[in-house]
């Protein structure tokens, strides 16, 4: 198996491989790749850490749990997650993101990890009582570190604005792509943000589209006037 000690590093062992090379293959290959299981990954590691959260921290507010969620679930956590096992060395990448360092960009080795969260649920049928201790262990230490009043003083911007508005019982703010650029391997996303306090959409630019989300936060942000 030449994913061996990628699975040991991740606590499970892929009855079915075949997931994990789909999950580790990057769009710049060809159109079999890893986008539909990073997004049911996001999803169910979105569901995994709000579960933990809400019966760890029992007095926290839901303020407070979107801030540590959106904390434990943000790239550049699953950029260390990612690295703590080697993954960037597994990933398969067309030549052109290969040649571009593609194996050690922080949005595919986030993007890489949650397709594995996909590819980990199929593999156990659907079963997220075995699937939950597997994430969890990959955090194992980090939310007994939990320090709330230092995240409260470093809110992204997207956090930021979500709570604004669901403070004034606002709708929640609406993200779409508009434009994508660039080769596969060096695309640069431009995300429109739209909220019910602006009568115009504000957009975004970044290279990944969380990148590009949290720039178009903060340009509402500060439209409003808010730092």
């Amino acid at each position: 198996m030449k994913f061996k000690q990628l699975m040991q590093d991740l606590g499970y062992v892929f009855k079915d491989e075949t997931l994990l090379t789909l999950a580790l293959t990057h769009r710049s290959t060809n159109s079999t790749n890893n986008e539909r299981l990073e997004f049911l990954g996001d999803s169910i590691l979105n569901f995994i850490i709000a579960n933990e959260l809400y019966h760890r921290f029992e007095h926290a507010s839901e303020g407070q749990l979107t801030r540590m969620r959106a904390h434990f679930i943000c790239e550049d956590m699953l950029v260390i997650i990612a690295r703590t096992c080697s993954l960037g060395k597994y990933i398969i990448l067309g030549p052109g993101e290969a040649r571009a360092g593609g194996h050690q960009r922080g949005s595919i080795l986030a993007d890489a990890l949650e397709a594995i969260i996909g590819a980990i649920y199929l593999d156990v049928m659907y079963d997220l009582k075995v699937l939950q201790p597997i994430i969890l262990q990959w955090y194992q230490g980090k939310f007994e570190v939990f320090n709330d009043k230092k995240l409260q003083n470093h809110k992204d911007p997207k956090t930021v604005l979500q709570e604004l508005l669901q403070a004034k019982k606002l709708p929640l703010p609406e993200y779409a792509i508009i434009k994508i650029e660039g080769e596969q391997h060096e695309q640069t996303f431009h995300v429109e943000c739209k909220v019910v306090l602006l009568d115009k959409s504000v957009t975004g630019v970044g290279n990944s589209r969380r990148k590009a989300e949290q720039m178009a936060a903060e340009q509402v942000l500060n439209s409003l006037k808010i730092k």
